[in-house]
């Protein structure tokens, strides 16, 4: 019997996925993303799963409605004669712009505590993916390095010679931010 798939093992040939022409490091590139977000929720404070909780439930159709059902019969309540129930807001709606206004303080500190914990998240896929990138790059700058030496022993015809010293250059991204900065600033 063989185990399932993991993080580490790619799905077993002739699956589904192979003949769909998914090749196995794809497999193994989403279960180490699934495993990152599984460790990432994991490190979530109390707090986070609190206001990540409210947040969700603050951003659902259930929420207008709840809302909606209680603000309708305040209004009802404080605004109609109903036999047996008398009105508790003696100014007119002026408990209910209080208790309105305290929840809506409340909701925004919770949307922002979610919003910068997911700000977080996503600085860290972006150093992540910056990372990559400069690895493919580094990569790449070797590779045709590579090809031009044997190029050179095969005797094959060559791009000319300036692009091809420029392209067998690493990049430097510290020059390259400062360039960006550069032409940025220039724009202001």
């Amino acid at each position: 019997m063989t185990p399932p798939p993991g993080p580490s093992s790619p799905p077993p040939r002739g699956s589904s996925s192979d003949e769909a022409g998914i090749l196995p490091v794809v497999h193994q590139n989403i279960a180490s993303m699934i495993a990152v977000r599984r460790r990432q929720d994991d490190r979530r404070t109390r707090a986070d799963r609190a206001a990540d909780a409210v947040t969700r439930f603050a951003g659902s159709v259930s929420f207008v409605w709840v809302h909606a059902l209680i603000f309708g019969g305040w209004v009802a309540v404080n605004s109609l004669s109903i036999k047996f129930i008398h009105p508790w807001d003696p100014f007119p709606y002026v408990m209910l712009a209080v208790i309105t206004s305290v929840e809506a303080i409340f909701l925004s500190t919770f949307i922002l505590i979610t919003q910068n914990r997911m700000a977080r998240i996503a600085d860290s896929r972006a150093e992540l993916d910056l990372q990559i990138s400069l690895l493919t790059e580094h990569e790449l700058t070797r590779v045709i390095q590579i090809l031009d030496s044997v190029a050179r022993k095969l005797g094959a015809a060559l791009p000319p010679e300036p692009e091809l010293a420029e392209i067998k250059k690493d990049i430097d991204a510290e020059k390259v931010v400062q360039e960006i900065e550069t032409a940025q600033e220039s724009v202001k």
